[in-house]
C-alpha cells in the first residue's frame, strides 16, 4: 500500500505579512525617523514623571536667587521669581505634547470624518462642507487661531479646541481627495455590485486604504499644533500662570536677553527639539507608508 504526503503549503520566510507591518519595516530602517521617535519618547517621559524628577515645584518661588544662572542646584538657572527653570521647562512639555496630542486627535478625528462623508456623498453635501473648508483655508493659520482663542478665552481647554479646529481643514480635504480617488477602484465598485451598503463600503473597505495617509498628516500636524500652543501662550491667550508653558517662558525672558540668556534658551530649545522630532517621525511615516512606495 503507497501512503501519500499531503503537500504542506509554507510563507516564503523574510517576507512581512502586510503592507502595514512593510511600512513598520522601512519605518525601522530609517534612522533620522528613529532619532525623532527617541527624543519625543524622552520628552514623553519627562512629562509623565515630571512630579517624580523635578527637584523644585513648577510654581514654588525663591526670591533669594531672582535670575540665578546655570548651577548644582538650579541646572538650568531660574527665572525672574526665582523659580527653577528645569523644572518648568519640564512640566511646559506636559502643555505642549498635550495640546498638540489633543488638537491633532480631535482634528483627525473630525476632519476625516468629513472628508470621507463629502468624498463618498458628494453633491450639495461635498459642495457645502469643502467650501467651509475653504473659506478656514483662506485665512491664516496662526490668525484664526488666535482669534478663536481670544473668543473662546485663555485656559488649556479652550487652546486645545481653537488649535483643534484650524487644524481640521486639512484633514478633511486630504481624506475627501483620498476618498474621491478609492471610489475608482475596482475593490470600491465590487463591493458595491455585491450589494455592500454605502457606510459599510466606506468603513471596512475605503478607510482602511486611506488610514497611513490620515496618520502622516497627524504627525506632521502635530508639530504645527506645538508650534501654535507656544504661540498662543507667547501671546497671553493659551495656558496662564503659573501653569509653566514654553511659549509663557519666552515671552518672560524676553527683557533679560542681554544679561540672562538662558533664560530664553532652555525653552526655546525644547521648542526646537520637538518640533524637529514631530517633523522627523512625519517625514519617516510619509516614507514608509507611502502609497507608491508600498508594493517595495
Amino acid at each position: 500500500m503507497v501512503r501519500t504526503r499531503t503537500p504542506v503549503t509554507t510563507k516564503p520566510l523574510g517576507a512581512p505579512a502586510s503592507p502595514w507591518a512593510r511600512g513598520f519595516t522601512r519605518f525601522l530602517r530609517n534612522r533620522l525617523a528613529l532619532t525623532g521617535l527617541v527624543i519625543l519618547l524622552i520628552f514623553s517621559a519627562l512629562a509623565i514623571l515630571a512630579p517624580v524628577i523635578t527637584p523644585y515645584g513648577m510654581a514654588e518661588v525663591n526670591f533669594s536667587r531672582l535670575r540665578a544662572g546655570p548651577s548644582p542646584e538650579h541646572r538650568l538657572g531660574t527665572d525672574e521669581l526665582g523659580r527653577d527653570t528645569l523644572t518648568r521647562v519640564i512640566y511646559g512639555a506636559r502643555i505642549s505634547l498635550t495640546v498638540g496630542l489633543g488638537s491633532v486627535v480631535i482634528a483627525m478625528f473630525v476632519g476625516s470624518l468629513l472628508g470621507m462623508l463629502a468624498g463618498f456623498i458628494g453633491g450639495w453635501f461635498d459642495e457645502v462642507v469643502m467650501r467651509v473648508m475653504d473659506a478656514m483655508l483662506a485665512l491664516p493659520f496662526l490668525v484664526l487661531a488666535i482669534a478663536l482663542a481670544a473668543i473662546l478665552g485663555p485656559n488649556l481647554q479652550n487652546t486645545i479646541l481653537a488649535i483643534a479646529i484650524v487644524s481640521t481643514p486639512p484633514f478633511a480635504r486630504l481624506t475627501r481627495g483620498q476618498v474621491l480617488g478609492e471610489k475608482a477602484r475596482d475593490y470600491v465598485q465590487a463591493s458595491t455590485a455585491l450589494g455592500a451598503r454605502g457606510m459599510r463600503t466606506l468603513l471596512r473597505h475605503i478607510l482602511p486604504n486611506i488610514l497611513s495617509v490620515i496618520i502622516v498628516q497627524a504627525s506632521l500636524a502635530m508639530a504645527i499644533a506645538v508650534l501654535a500652543e507656544s504661540a498662543l501662550s507667547f501671546l497671553g491667550l493659551g495656558v496662564q500662570p503659573p501653569t509653566p508653558s514654553w511659549g509663557s517662558m519666552l515671552n518672560t525672558s524676553r527683557g533679560y536677553l542681554a544679561t540672562q540668556p538662558w533664560m530664553a534658551f532652555s525653552p526655546g530649545t525644547a521648542i526646537f527639539l520637538v518640533v524637529l522630532a514631530l517633523n522627523l517621525v512625519g517625514d519617516g511615516l510619509r516614507d514608509a507608508f507611502d502609497p507608491r512606495t508600498r508594493s517595495g
